[in-house]
This record gives C-alpha cells, sequence and structure tokens, in this order.
C-alpha cells in the first residue's frame, strides 16, 4: 500500500503540531466560567486566565521576544508563575523556571548560558534580581508586586522596572498567539541541580509537554475540576506539568507561595483540595500536621485527597501513614530530563488481599513506564542486555519515547551520553519485578560496596523509616580500613521523641541482613533541596570533613 500514498501528505487539516497551549484555549472556551486560579483574594475563571496569558505573549512581542528567545522566570507558585507557563510559549519564546533558593552566581550563570532576553521575577526576590541586572545588563526585568507576599515594596527602588499588571495591560487579551512551528520546537528549558559540576540545561519540547500533562491526566487518574495545590514548586519540572494538565481539566490552581504545613492542611480544608504532588520529605511534615489536627481533617467531608509522590524514594512506611489519613498516594519517577515522572506505580486489583505492609512495599516501586512514554526497563549499563525480571539482579535504568528531552543545551557530548545506544540512561540502579514492575536500589554513586558485596542504601532507609521515632533519615557509604566502606545512616527524629543509635541497631537486625546493617548513626538535621530531596553529597562532605566526630556508633559491630 505504501506505493499508493505519495498523493497523501500532511494538511493543514489533518495534522496540527502537539502544544499544551491548545488546553487553555479549550479550557477557556468551554468551561470559561469556571474556577482557575485561587491565591488569598484572588479568584479568576479560565476565560480571564487566558486572556492574561494571550496578553503576557502579546506584551513580550511588543518588546522584542522572537521564537526561541529566551524568558527567564523567578517565581514562586502565584498566579503569574502559572500564566507564564502559557503566556511565554505562546510568544514563540522558551520558559527558563529558575530556582529562586539558587545563589545569584548560579543564576548568573544560568542566564548567560541560555542568553536570556527577559527576566520575570516576584518582589520578593528583587534583591536578588538587582544583582542579575547588575551582571547581565541585557536583560530586561518585570516585576511582579503580588498582593499575596510578605512585606512592602516600592518600584522606585527597582531602577524603572516594569511592573507585572502594567506589562499585561499593554498586551492584547485577543492576541492570535503563536503555535508552534514544529512540535519538536523547544517549549521549556529546565536547570539540573549541577552537584558535581555546572548545572546543564534541558530542553523539552511541545510533544513532550502535551503528552506529559495527558499522561498525568491519565495515569493518575485525574477527573475533570480537580482542584490542586501548589505545593509542588513549577520551577521543578514545570512543576510536572501538572499546570497544563490542570488545563486541560479545567481544573482548579490552589497557589502558594512556600510550604508551610499549617498553611497547607488550611488549604486543603477550605478549598476542598483533590490533589497535590510532593517530595517524600514534604509528604511526611503534612502527615505530622494533620496528626495534630485530626479531628479537623476528618471533618472536612469525605472528599479524597490524591498525593502523588516523586523526588525520591518513598518508604512503605510512609505509604501505610498516608492512607491511615485518607490520602490516596500514587508513585511517580522520573527526571528534568524527563519532564519529571514518566512512570508510575499502577495499583493492581489483587493488591487490594495483601495486608497493609505488603501492599505499601508494592505500591512504593517505581512501577511503569506512562502509557505515553515508549520504554522503562532495566537494562546492563554496557551490554544494554535486560537484566532477568527477578526483583534481585541489578542493572541501570532507562527510558526512551515521547517523555525524553531534546537534550543538554549547547552540551551535544552529554547529550550523545545520556542518550547512548538508543535508551535515556538515568544512572539509577534498579531491579525488575516478575509482574513488570521495577524498583530503584540507588543511585549509581549511592551504592555502598562493603567488603565486596552490594549494599542499597534505600533498603536500610526503608528499615529505618520503619521506626516510629524516625522522622528522616539518609545512608551514605563511610570509609572503614577493614571493609573498604560502610553504611552510616543520618537521622532525624520526631519532635518529642528521642531513640538511641543501639535501639535502632536492634531495629534493623529484625529486618536487614548482616553486611546491610549501619555501621554508625548520626543524629543531626539532613540537608535538603528546595524540592525536599536530600542531599547525600553533602552528607558525605560531612563524612570527609569529620568522619568520626559526633557518630554515635552501635555497641556491637554489625558485621
Amino acid at each position: 500500500m505504501s506505493d499508493r500514498q505519495a498523493d497523501l501528505p500532511r494538511r493543514d487539516a489533518n495534522f496540527a503540531a502537539l502544544t499544551p497551549l491548545d488546553y487553555i484555549a479549550r479550557a477557556a472556551q468551554v468551561h470559561g466560567d469556571r474556577l482557575a486560579v485561587v491565591h488569598g483574594p484572588v479568584r479568576r475563571n479560565w476565560r480571564d486566565t487566558y486572556a492574561r496569558t494571550r496578553r503576557l505573549a502579546s506584551a513580550l512581542m511588543r518588546v522584542g521576544i522572537e521564537r526561541g528567545d529566551v524568558v527567564a522566570v523567578l517565581m514562586p507558585n502565584t498566579p503569574a508563575m502559572v500564566e507564564a507557563h502559557f503566556g511565554v510559549p505562546m510568544a514563540g519564546a522558551v520558559l527558563a523556571a529558575l530556582n529562586y533558593r539558587l545563589d545569584p552566581a548560579s543564576l548568573v550563570y544560568m542566564l548567560e548560558h541560555c542568553a536570556a532576553k527577559v527576566l520575570l521575577v516576584d518582589a520578593e526576590f528583587a534583591a536578588c534580581a538587582l544583582e542579575l541586572e547588575a551582571a547581565c545588563p541585557h536583560l530586561r526585568v518585570i516585576v511582579d508586586t503580588d498582593p499575596v507576599a510578605p512585606g512592602a515594596f516600592s518600584l522606585d527602588r527597582m531602577r524603572g522596572w516594569t511592573n507585572y499588571e502594567d506589562f499585561l495591560a499593554g498586551g492584547d487579551p485577543h492576541f492570535a498567539w503563536l503555535r508552534p512551528l514544529d512540535e519538536w520546537d523547544a517549549i521549556a528549558l529546565n536547570y539540573t541541580s549541577g552537584t558535581t559540576g555546572k548545572p546543564k540545561g534541558v530542553v523539552l519540547h511541545h510533544r513532550g509537554a502535551a503528552l506529559s500533562a495527558l499522561s498525568i491526566v491519565l495515569d493518575w487518574d485525574m477527573p475533570m475540576h480537580p482542584v490542586y495545590l501548589w505545593t509542588l514548586p513549577l520551577f521543578h519540572c514545570n512543576g510536572w506539568s501538572c499546570a497544563w494538565a490542570l488545563a486541560a481539566r479545567a481544573g482548579v490552581n490552589v497557589c502558594l507561595r512556600r510550604v508551610d504545613a499549617a498553611l497547607v492542611v488550611d488549604l486543603m480544608c477550605t478549598e476542598r483540595v483533590t490533589h497535590y504532588c510532593g517530595a517524600p520529605i514534604v509528604q511526611t511534615l503534612l502527615a505530622d500536621e494533620i496528626d495534630t489536627r485530626l479531628g479537623e481533617w476528618h471533618a472536612r467531608g469525605a472528599r479524597s485527597v490524591h498525593a502523588l509522590l516523586a523526588g525520591a524514594a518513598p518508604s512503605p512506611t510512609l505509604f501505610k501513614r498516608l492512607e491511615t489519613l485518607g490520602i490516596v498516594p500514587s508513585h511517580g519517577y522520573g527526571l528534568t530530563e524527563t519532564y519529571g515522572p514518566a512512570a508510575i506505580c499502577v495499583p493492581r486489583d489483587e493488591w487490594d488481599a495483601l495486608d497493609p505492609a505488603e501492599r505499601a512495599a508494592k505500591r512504593a516501586r517505581q512501577g511503569v513506564a506512562y502509557q505515553l512514554q515508549l520504554g522503562l526497563s532495566v537494562r546492563h549499563p554496557e551490554t544494554l542486555e535486560p537484566v532477568p525480571a527477578d526483583g534481585t539482579t541489578i542493572g541501570e535504568l532507562m527510558f526512551r519515547g515521547n517523555l525524553c528531552m531534546k537534550g543538554y543545551l549547547s552540551n551535544g557530548e552529554a547529550t550523545d551520553k545520556a542518550f547512548a545506544h538508543g535508551w535515556f540512561h538515568t544512572g539509577d540502579l534498579a531491579v525488575q519485578w516478575p509482574d513488570g514492575y521495577v524498583q530503584i536500589k540507588d543511585r549509581s554513586k549511592d551504592i555502598i560496596i562493603s567488603g565486596g558485596e552490594n549494599i542499597s542504601s534505600i533498603d536500610i532507609e526503608n528499615a529505618l523509616y520503619q521506626h516510629p521515632a524516625v522522622s528522616a533519615v539518609a545512608v551514605v557509604a563511610m570509609a572503614d580500613e577493614k571493609w573498604g566502606e560502610v553504611p552510616c545512616a543520618f537521622v532525624e527524629t520526631r519532635s518529642g521523641m528521642r531513640v538511641s543509635a543501639d535501639e535502632l541497631i536492634a531495629h534493623c537486625r529484625t529486618r536487614l541482613a548482616g553486611f546491610k546493617m549501619p555501621k554508625a548513626i548520626r543524629f543531626e538535621p539532613l540537608p535538603k533541596t528546595s524540592t525536599g530531596k536530600i542531599q547525600k553529597h553533602e552528607l558525605r562532605a560531612r563524612l570527609t570533613a569529620r568522619p568520626r566526630e559526633d557518630v554515635a556508633e552501635p555497641s556491637v559491630s554489625p558485621q
């Protein structure tokens, strides 16, 4: 038949580049009167929100933004940040959502690396923006004076920057926004953490963004008109594509400048929140707060709250705890290079018959690829052969398909390495179970090799999380003369609870093989990123600087 298709080319009538920008246009057309944004006193519907994004696109083009230019954003989860995820690409530009918790030097590097022409900044970060402007004099700064922001701000001391609302007022609410010429065109640029060198710029395309948003809808089973609370920073993988997914479902964006557990629970109750996302550490903070307000929590009504956990491997203990509180947890897995989560642990009916501990252990696995991601596999990192699906053999976790980045900006060598042999290499070590579900055992750099045995730090962490006094834990390798390296556990305890190193070792003995036992336990605060990930490289640095200081060692050697 192929020889008879020459007269069947793509046409404007039967092919359009995929883009999540279409989702907000439809939300405004079909559900224009429905609530779209909640932020303190601000409540806007989808029709008005769509008009504001078109104003933003129009205004950006009027100041010289062209297709392919980069517009950087330094904002918390405010209405303006949500609008930027549509308005910037509507101008044909690329959105670079920056982590506002980074130091100015790191931000300057990113702005120069991507040659950003405009910076949209929240007034809370005006002092930082002044430094960025001084280092990048070509940068045009537009500042949003959010009424919910702490403190008062004066534009007089901001060197004549343009006020965001004034900027929008100069735009056209009926602007015929620019569709991508090709769905492979870039829509967003996100920078990796750069813990082992300069951060890399991850370039994402319209096709992947559109399909990532639909994957959230399909695999999280997101219904029409969800009420979503922005506990996850929008600068983190574009909020795991949830801003675009909410437009597809005509849901409600309940904005949140920062995670404050008491405020989060307040909003969950008053706004009748149905969905939220966050790393395990954030979920633990919320569970702790709910425990102190159980009466109020249960009085909010019977509407279910669905939580998507990602960013780090959650413990089965956390899953059990969330379920007890009436929260429906789902576990997603991915990286910046895969638009955030691109795999999810789909629950199976037969798991309902399992005891809570066994069911939680299965749900804490990383699971299977999103429906719109072609493949997720555990393979030998050199031969690329799939490892046996036995739940024991460790290989590298790899992705392929629509939900993979275009590549790293101006870094072809790193791009080629990441996509070697037709797969995206995550750097995570995992096993595959007979049911096809994958489970991470460690990052390749975090695996502990003790006396020739490979030890998963996650296995030890999961055991420690089962102790009621443990709030947060991270396990890293500590140098040892006899074994080469051994596990050292850093532990944060729950407020008002105490536990000794010997008690934790006794607890672990019933759950771990002897060679996996932690050799030392250190009680101190854990360093975390702005998204709640524990920074193990900082813990390794602490051990290098203070190898034995303040380390509580068990009275009996675990090996």
